[in-house]
């Protein structure tokens, strides 16, 4: 795994700069990412994100995660959960928040890569997507749409301090996420490959138990009709362990 992990990593930052003459936005996402330890080898996860729209005017999505995590041995975690998220959508004049429904599972792989933390993580998600209507210049939800998608995650984190445990200071994290798509493709945009998000962030570990970052993340969507869109988003997120 150790040696895979940097070509791999490579490989995948590569694929997040093809098209840079995609339409672009500039957006805010506020995020705090949660774990709560309920047994020796159980806890409980939630993430709760907050999106803005381009420039920063509205709130765009509101995104809502808990799933429940088993921890198999020291570097192997599973987990299972549901998703709640609720987007601002547009139809000519017409806007309205719809709402997706996801069920979802994962697998987290962690370990050392000399000083730096490395995180893998593969997510199945099963999506109910609304559908919409505009009715009487009005959006309105008319029925769902099923659609898989298959996410892999690699994050590594770096301490500035040199101490064998990493406890207090300051950090940097670089991470990516490529997102692809399965099974019935035309519910969202006919096409395999769904997104890629490139993030590089600086941090501070207040506490064994909570670390905060604020960092620029680049996603980069694969749309309708040969459409794309580079979004260059500021992040601001939050850990905590308990």
């Amino acid at each position: 795994m150790k040696k895979i992990s940097l070509p791999i990593f490579s490989l995948i930052i590569a694929s997040a700069f093809s098209g840079l003459s995609a339409q672009s936005t500039f957006n805010g996402w506020l995020a705090s990412f949660n774990t709560f330890k309920t047994g020796k080898k159980t806890s409980i996860h939630t993430d709760i994100q907050l999106r803005s729209t381009d420039e920063i005017k509205q709130v765009q999505s509101i995104l809502i995660r808990p799933g429940l995590n088993v921890r198999l041995n020291k570097h192997v975690t599973v987990t299972a959960g549901y998703a709640f998220i609720s987007s601002k959508r547009t139809s000519g004049t017409a806007t309205a928040f719809m709402p997706e429904h996801r069920i979802w599972e994962q697998l987290l792989i962690t370990h050392k890569l000399k000083r730096v933390a490395v995180s893998h993580r593969f997510r199945l998600e099963q999506r109910f997507l609304a559908k919409s209507v505009v009715v009487n210049d009005e959006l309105e939800r008319d029925g769902s749409a099923y659609a898989n998608r298959f996410r892999y995650f690699i994050r590594g984190l770096i301490p500035f301090t040199n101490e064998p445990v990493f406890k207090k200071g300051c950090f940097a994290a670089l991470q990516n996420e490529v997102f692809m798509n399965f099974g019935n493709t035309s519910t969202v945009n006919n096409e395999k490959f769904d997104q890629n998000r490139l993030y590089v962030a600086l941090g501070y570990r207040l506490h064994p138990s909570f670390d905060i970052e604020t960092g620029y993340l680049n996603q980069y969507v694969n749309g309708r009709n040969k459409s794309f869109s580079n979004n260059h988003i500021v992040q601001i997120a939050g850990y905590l362990r308990l």
